[in-house]
């Protein structure tokens, strides 16, 4: 796993990190959210923002531009953005260079990263990763878009298809899986490239969606687009299990991102308990409300501590099977927190809860694809029993 340059952050450290973070989710996101979704999307100009305080660049090497943290950071970071900013949309789209560019720190030649790394990074730019195919979501091995060599040798010919692609839309880079041996159709055939996306033969068409409404997501298509060869990524036929080491990352934080979402929903849901008055006394007092509150704090404990063990094995060094196959139930348990907290607060605003403008409305809608993204559920069950051997 690329533990994207961990370092040791203590608690203080820590708290300054979430503090910090807090303030710019209340002040920059959170009130704006609703003017966003009904948008379709948030302004640029918060990447530069973002990257000012340095979010964009928390766990990246410093002569790129980044900031060394241990995934506790980064986890407290996505968490505590998650909770006060109360946006799924907000966090995909301003964080999508997470995944797009893990394979570029991890296997491009000094000088691909420090042309792409450090744009992004300032907020200059945007990355995007592009994996998913129309008709071929988890099987990831048997995608079809092809980049074959051109006749002189310069160039990758890249001609498919990508969905589902988050910041799809306003990305300047995209790192794209793709078959690099047209002869060899399973998981040996594919490799990894940084595709600039300015390049002609490039079109992109927007998505609507159930939720993450401000996030900009698209299907792309790759029509003879003629790319350097010195965009590749690693060896030659490595690139499955690039995206598979990649997933974990992605699965960890998505993890992180769902905790924040289960925590906003009960922060939510006791407000209103406390100041909504029914038969004369506030809900709060109501046997059943206090426990369907205790009913989401104890999953949200238990999300907490599992994400915390996880992430100290992480910053360990602790990349093995057994963690693997912990991240991915890891990803289950918290995402089916959030969907055990966000139904709770909807029922217990009542009517409020089902009006555009309550959190919880916004995140009831956006738990689907928490469960699917990064790995749907049943996915993730079975690829954990496959490292445990069972």
């Amino acid at each position: 796993m690329n533990t994207l340059c961990a370092t040791h952050f203590t608690a203080e450290d820590r708290a300054a990190l979430v503090d910090t973070v807090r303030r710019f989710a209340t002040q920059a996101i959170a009130p704006h959210v609703d003017a966003w979704d009904e948008a379709g999307a948030f302004p640029r100009e918060l990447h530069l923002q973002a990257a000012a305080l340095g979010l964009l660049g928390l766990g990246y090497p410093e002569h790129l531009g980044g900031t060394p943290a241990t995934w506790r950071a980064r986890n407290a970071m996505s968490q505590t953005l998650a909770r006060h900013g109360g946006s799924g949309g907000v966090m995909a789209s301003l964080f999508t260079h997470n995944i797009g560019l893990p394979p570029v720190l991890a296997h491009g030649s000094p000088e691909l990263q420090a042309e792409v790394i450090p744009p992004v990074l300032r907020g200059e730019r945007i990355a995007a990763l592009g994996i998913t195919e129309p008709g071929g979501g988890s099987d990831v091995a048997a995608l079809r878009t092809t980049a074959r060599l051109a006749d002189d040798g310069s160039h990758c010919v890249i001609d498919g298809e990508k969905v589902f692609i988050t910041s799809g839309m306003r990305c300047d880079w995209i790192t794209l899986a793709v078959r690099t041996d047209p002869a060899n159709q399973g998981a040996g055939g594919i490799g990894m490239i940084v595709v600039p996306c300015d390049l002609p033969g490039i079109s992109r068409s927007p998505l609507r969606k159930m939720g993450w409404l401000c996030s900009d997501t698209a299907h792309l298509r790759f029509d003879a687009v003629r790319v350097p060869v010195r965009y590749l990524l690693g060896a030659e036929g490595a690139g499955f299990r690039m995206v598979m080491a990649n997933f974990n990352g992605e699965r960890l934080a998505l993890a992180a991102m769902a905790l924040g979402f289960a925590e906003a929903c009960q922060d939510e849901a006791l407000a209103w308990a406390r100041q909504r008055q029914t038969f004369g006394a506030p809900l709060i007092e109501r046997q059943v409300i206090r426990h369907r509150l205790m009913d989401m704090r104890m999953r949200i404990a238990s999300t907490q501590a599992w994400l915390d063990a996880l992430a100290d094995r992480a910053d360990a060094g602790d990349g093995g099977a057994d963690w693997v196959a912990q991240v991915c139930l890891l990803k289950n348990h918290a995402t089916q927190t959030m969907q055990f907290c966000a139904d709770a607060a909807v029922q217990t605003l009542g009517g409020m809860g089902y009006m555009r403008g309550t959190v919880s409305e916004r995140l009831y809608r956006e738990v689907k694809v928490m469960t699917i993204g990064g790995g749907a559920e049943e996915i993730m069950k079975e690829l954990a029993a496959r490292q445990w051997n069972l």
